[in-house]
């Protein structure tokens, strides 16, 4: 007998959240296969009406459950009672069944105290010494809430998510983890299932997790972003610095398309300051973290053969949506 815990998005605008429920099956046999197909009121969520509120829960990716006893974690897409896809399904928008494209997402977050409505290590009513020794760092005085963050990188990796580090960021109270993955809608499960297993983390020490891109306003500390790493075939292999160039330029005329799956309120991040590109202006460069497109020096070294850095992306976006759009615009130019 085992305890599925079924994850799924919600139809909340702008920005979604995770919801989930246990389901109890017996005879599991810890595959996907073995994940039936579950439902939920969506009159709850803001995904359908009263009247007729059955949504479905399509199970896509499982994880051993590292926090319970005889459990999994099952992230799922919605369907619409009839099976077709929901509105709210990001997932679905993935254009690339032959997983050429890997990606690798970095999310920023803050640490969030609901009792007093800021990051950890914020006094209550003020601010700690400015933002500089806050990144990567170690001790008491400038890292808060590790012992979180320790435990959620340790969960991940029992459940099997590729997690690749984690860091204290720029703020205080600030953090950001990392994930790769073959194939975008994997990549995407592993991420949210990450966000997930961070939310659990935090809720049993009392706090909750901040993925708003400048949770603290027009001030002079960072934002958090969700840099997206991306490569395709072409990326990995052309050895060619004008693919690079012609794959980066193709950005430019669609900024609009993907500012509009980027996160709700990037405006405010995306300023021109604190390691960004204005929200409307487009640029790429050679290990610029001012730029909108990164060309990692990694890759330059390599021979032109390796990967790109979209630095746009907020702390609250979506990863399917984020890398669907990147794959359009690609596939666009090349």
């Amino acid at each position: 007998m085992a305890k599925l815990e079924y994850i799924w998005l919600d139809g909340y605008k702008p920005t979604q959240g995770m919801r989930s429920k246990t389901k109890i099956v017996k005879d599991f046999d810890g595959t996907l296969k073995g994940c039936p197909m579950w439902s939920f009121d969506g009159s709850s969520t803001q995904q359908a009406p009263g009247g007729s509120s059955d949504c479905l829960m399509k199970p896509v990716a499982v994880f051993p459950d590292p926090g319970r006893n005889d459990a999994f974690l099952v992230m799922t897409e919605v369907l619409n009672a009839d099976g077709s896809v929901h509105e709210s399904n990001g997932r679905a928008t993935i254009d690339d069944d032959d997983d050429d494209f890997w990606f690798g997402f970095e999310q920023e977050y803050f640490l969030w105290d609901p009792e007093h409505n800021l990051p950890l290590g914020f006094p209550p009513g003020g601010y700690p010494a400015p933002q500089g020794p806050y990144y990567c760092s170690v001790g008491a005085k400038n890292a808060y809430g590790r012992q979180i963050i320790e435990e959620h990188l340790d969960m991940c990796l029992e459940a099997g998510i590729n997690v690749e580090g984690i860091n204290a960021e720029v703020a205080a109270g600030q953090w950001e983890f990392q994930t790769f993955a073959k194939g975008a809608a994997n990549a995407g499960d592993q991420t949210w299932v990450a966000r997930y297993l961070l939310e659990r983390t935090a809720e049993k020490y009392g706090y909750s997790i901040n993925w708003h891109p400048k949770p603290l306003g027009p001030t002079d500390w960072n934002g958090s972003g969700m840099h997206a790493n991306f490569s395709n075939s072409v990326l990995r292999t052309c050895g060619s610095k004008e693919t690079y160039e012609t794959i980066c330029k193709a950005f430019e005329p669609r900024i609009k398309q993907h500012i509009n799956v980027y996160g709700h309120d990037n405006d405010k991040r995306l300023t021109g300051l604190h390691e960004t590109q204005s929200i409307n202006k487009f640029s790429y460069g050679v290990s610029d973290r001012g730029a909108s497109i990164r060309i990692p020096v990694a890759t330059v070294e390599g021979g032109w053969k390796g990967w790109l850095e979209d630095r746009r992306p907020a702390s609250n976006a979506d990863p399917y949506k984020v890398a669907a759009e990147i794959i359009r615009t690609v596939k666009g130019a090349v």
